[in-house]
């Protein structure tokens, strides 16, 4: 045990033995790189230090493109495509913090600039992503990320016009699905013929106006009476 505590005593004198992972260098300075490519609305590969490695954007978290239980995540195209442009459209560079310097998976864990502009701060302004991930110290610009992600809740802009689909566990897809169909029915203009199956499986649709249409428990909608016929529903004045 002494001679351990003898040669971990040496290390930390020589600088050498540290792992990156608790890393509390951090630098307000910002480090040009060279991206290799965009991966999702909040991650990218880099060359950092000569070597190819991933970064996972501090304090944001944006829908998925390839989750591993529910695939693509609504809106999750649409972040990595304005991730993708804005990375595109300048020279990068990134910004670790105080904290850890790698997430549990071996990524570098820091703040994106394109010509000195926030990425992370764009993203949440036009409500591609939702602050997410808060771990101290690494909290630098928390508070100017929650204002960006206020304006983009006010304005229902991206994630945000969908009721709960952004909560603090994630993103729920059904949420999505549920107000998609909120808008779909009586009042949309379009789409507003009930399909309801009876107790004996015959199955008829309701049009706007007709005696049985408030009180039709739907279990399908359509758009027009031939969409409805072509689906084997038949006309309730039949």
């Amino acid at each position: 045990m002494k001679k351990f505590i003898a040669l971990l005593s040496i290390l930390i004198l020589t600088g050498c033995g540290l792992p990156d992972s608790i890393d509390t260098g951090g630098s307000s300075g910002q480090i040009p790189v060279e991206v290799l490519s965009v991966i999702d609305g909040d991650t990218i590969r880099i060359l950092y230090e000569g070597k190819e490695t991933p970064v996972r954007y501090l304090l944001i978290d944006t829908p998925e493109t390839n989750h591993p239980r529910f695939g693509e995540q609504p809106l999750g195209k649409e972040a990595t495509e304005e991730n993708r442009r804005l990375i595109e459209s300048g020279d990068v560079s990134i910004e670790f913090d105080v904290g850890d310097r790698l997430d549990d998976y071996g990524r570098l864990l820091a703040y994106l600039y394109v010509d000195g502009e926030s990425v992370q701060q764009q993203l949440l302004e036009t409500g591609h992503a939702r602050v997410a991930y808060v771990f101290p110290p690494n909290t630098r610009y928390l508070e100017d990320f929650k204002e960006a992600e206020q304006s983009a809740k006010e304005q229902e802009l991206g994630i945000w016009q969908y009721e709960n689909y952004a909560t603090e566990r994630g993103f729920d897809n059904d949420a999505v699905e549920e107000d998609e169909k909120s808008e779909i029915g009586p009042g949309s203009g379009e789409c507003d013929i009930k399909g309801n199956i009876n107790r004996k499986g015959a199955k008829i649709y309701h049009m706007p106006g007709s005696s049985s249409y408030e009180q039709t428990n739907p279990e399908e909608w359509f758009c027009s009476e031939q969409e409805a016929l072509e689906n084997g529903f038949r006309s309730s004045g039949q």
